[in-house]
């Protein structure tokens, strides 16, 4: 299992970016959240299989949300343990 964070920018906001994001997230096996941030950007945190991670974060930017992103810092991070599902983080 690994985990990583990624940091999203661009119009991500007020777009249904969490709510398509947590949608994709259905179709792989991963686990994690997706929140607004304060400066505007979206912060996501996701743990699976290295594979599954990878295929679920090359599907986010391969939707239509991908034209929305201008840039995406990921960093790896512990993976998420007792966490279940994937939601959205209010």
């Amino acid at each position: 299992m690994i985990a990583r964070q990624v940091f999203y920018e661009g119009h991500v906001q007020g777009v249904g970016f969490r709510y398509t994001v947590r949608q994709i997230a259905k179709g792989f096996d991963v686990v994690g959240s997706v929140k607004n941030l304060s400066d505007g950007r979206v912060e996501l945190q996701a743990s699976g299989e290295a594979d599954e991670l990878r295929a679920f974060l090359q599907a986010i930017a391969d939707s239509e949300l991908g034209s929305l992103i201008r840039a995406a810092r990921e960093h790896e991070i512990p993976p998420l343990a007792n966490m279940r599902g994937f939601e959205i983080v209010f």
